[in-house]
Order: structure tokens, then sequence, then C-alpha cells
């Protein structure tokens, strides 16, 4: 999936930019108050996509 498409799926449900990292930017989500890493690839897999929403409490993109 493209990163871009991803950091707008972040954004529908509600999750902000914490801060940006070395290599990764840090996602937080408001409601469950959990955060995660997404990594700055042009393209990132989707097993990795489905795992960061799990860690945000959000669903996943179909």
């Amino acid at each position: 999936m493209k990163r871009k498409a991803f950091l707008k799926h972040l954004r529908k449900y509600g999750c902000d930019l914490l801060r940006e990292g070395g290599s990764h930017s840090w996602w937080y989500h408001m409601e469950s108050g959990k955060k995660s890493s997404v990594p700055r690839h042009s393209e990132i897999d989707d097993m990795l996509t489905r795992k960061i929403c799990k860690d945000l409490g959000i669903d996943w993109i179909r």
C-alpha cells in the first residue's frame, strides 16, 4: 500500500502525527490513547499496515 494512502486512512480514523523520528513517524490515536510508528517508505507492506492499525485500535483498510 502507498504510504500516502495509508496516512490518509489514519487521519480518517482520528489519528494525528505525534512526532517525526529518524526513519519513522509516530502516530497517536486520541480515543484509544495508543501510538505506533509508521516507516517512511513509499510502499508499506499490507501485513505491517494491519499491525499498525491493530496497535492504534482502528479498523484495517481492505
